[in-house]
Parts: structure tokens; C-alpha cells; sequence
């Protein structure tokens, strides 16, 4: 693979991944709501969902499901319906008595459950195989040396990378700020409106955007 082309890639990946989108709104959420290891965890997860869709856009995968739109229009509900759900989740703890509330902050939810849930939010996406599809190829070289498959492996690897620098950072540092508010549960209350908020913005988004 061509050294040139891999630092376009490398440069065009950070202008993207640094670009406010539904995975960062996600992670922000989290990071605000639950504190700076419930941000970069949300991260963590997300990148897990990436290096799924990498493994199957080299496998080519990614161009069938391109082809049965009446798939991805199914990911995408279930994409928008688990969204709601979380922000049901955030408006119900919300609403607990302030003592229960302050008990929740210093419990906190389960890491692996935040991590399996920016997962799961990923894969339910279908803009993401829609823009592995058109972005990718762009930096393939069919005579390139090293099979499409590769490339795509290499390209998705990198892309990862970039991505979590990015939106760990952003996990870490809202998450920060938060935990400096999350000692009042007052404040921890419009802090849960807020993470619910985005969920549900990022569902009706989801459903709506009917864009190819």
C-alpha cells in the first residue's frame, strides 16, 4: 500500500472522526451522565462496532446488505428503537428520589454494560456500512499489491484508531467535567434529561434520514 495514500487516509480520518456525529453525541451522553470511565469505555465500545463493520466490509458483506435496502431499513429501526429505550432509561433515573439518585452516581452503572451498549448502538446503525462502502474504496488500489480485502483490513484498523484517539479524548474530558457536577443530585437529575435528550434526538435522526 502506498505510504502517500495511507496519511490521506490517516488525515481525512481525523477531519471526520473529529466532525460531531451520532457515535460522539453517544459517547458525550455517556461521559456526561455517568463520568469520565463511562465516556472512554462508550468509546471503547463503539470502536468495537467499527472493527465488526471493518471485518465485514472486507468480506464483503457490507455490499449485500447495500443491496436488500429492506435490511438496512430493519437495522435501522432496531438501531432507533434501542436508542429510545436508553433514553426511557435516563428519563426514569431521572426521576428517582434525590438520596436514591446520589446512591446511583456512587454505584454507577456497570462498565461492561455502557461498553456492550455503545456496541450494540454501532452495529444498529446502517450509516456506518453506507459510509465504509463510499469512503473506503477510495484509498483501495485494485493493482495495488496487497488483496481488497486487506487493504480494506489495514484501512479499517487505521480508521479505528484515529476514531477512538478522538473520541476517547472527547469520553474523557466531558466525562471529567461532569464528575465535578455529579455530586449534587439535582444537578444529576438534568444531567440524565440531558443524556436522554441526545438518545432520543439520535433515534428520531435514525428514522428519519432516509438518505442512500
Amino acid at each position: 500500500m502506498d505510504v502517500s495514500l495511507l496519511l490521506a487516509f490517516v488525515a481525512a480520518a481525523a477531519v471526520i472522526s473529529l466532525v460531531p456525529g451520532p457515535d460522539m453525541m453517544f459517547i458525550i451522553a455517556h461521559g456526561v451522565a455517568r463520568g469520565p470511565r463511562a465516556g472512554v469505555v462508550a468509546a471503547l465500545g463503539m470502536s468495537t462496532g467499527l472493527a465488526v463493520h471493518t471485518v465485514a466490509a472486507a468480506a464483503g458483506l457490507g455490499a449485500l446488505l447495500q443491496a436488500a435496502p429492506a435490511v438496512l431499513d430493519a437495522v435501522r429501526l432496531v438501531g432507533a428503537a434501542f436508542l429510545l429505550y436508553l433514553a426511557w432509561s435516563a428519563i426514569r433515573s431521572s426521576r428517582q428520589p434525590l438520596t436514591e439518585s446520589a446512591d446511583a452516581v456512587a454505584k454507577g452503572r456497570p462498565l461492561r454494560k455502557t461498553y456492550a451498549m455503545a456496541v450494540l448502538t454501532n452495529l444498529a446503525n446502517p450509516k456506518v456500512i453506507l459510509f465504509y462502502l463510499a469512503f473506503f474504496p477510495q484509498f483501495v488500489v485494485a493493482d495495488g499489491g496487497w488483496p481488497v480485502w486487506a487493504q480494506f483490513l489495514v484501512l479499517g484498523a487505521m480508521f479505528i484508531v484515529v476514531g477512538f484517539t478522538v473520541d476517547g479524548s472527547v469520553g474523557l474530558a466531558t466525562g471529567a467535567l461532569s464528575a465535578l457536577l455529579l455530586r449534587r443530585p439535582a444537578v444529576r437529575r438534568w444531567l440524565d434529561r440531558l443524556s436522554a435528550a441526545i438518545f432520543g434526538g439520535l433515534a428520531v435522526r435514525l428514522v428519519t434520514d432516509q438518505s442512500r
